[in-house]
């Protein structure tokens, strides 16, 4: 097994490893904070990064039966959340690919506002 190389993320929103604070998505890769994890509230993104990904198996879900795999964290191997591989029925097609991270196991990074964020926004100095 070779060394891990972390990748990171651009920008002043991100979503980062409650563990060891690698970056995971950004805000902008949100599809949804309307799920619900093991420990709670959970969201949908478009992509992340940093991760590993556990074996495939169909697992039934709030929203009927799935092919998912779990989704680590590749700097610490902790527990994030899960990916849909596949979904089954027509309605739920649009979550493939996506992966879902427990909100209580991501933490926000860098969500801060400079001076240069708020150039051209009305109302700013």
């Amino acid at each position: 097994m070779g060394r891990i190389h972390r990748k990171f993320l651009p920008g002043t929103r991100i979503y980062a490893c409650n563990n060891c604070h690698a970056h995971l998505t950004n805000y902008d890769d949100i599809v949804s904070k309307s799920f619900q994890g093991r420990t709670g509230r959970a969201y949908l993104f478009n992509s992340v990064i940093n991760i590993s990904l556990g074996p495939t198996e169909d697992r039934i879900l709030n929203t009927g039966l799935h092919k998912v795999s779990d989704i680590y964290c590749n700097c610490c191997d902790v527990y994030l959340g899960w990916k849909y591989e596949e979904a089954f029925e027509q309605s739920q097609k649009y979550k493939e690919g996506k992966a879902v991270l427990e909100k209580a196991r991501m933490r926000r990074e860098e969500w801060t506002t400079t001076i240069e964020d708020l150039d051209g926004v009305p109302g700013s100095p």
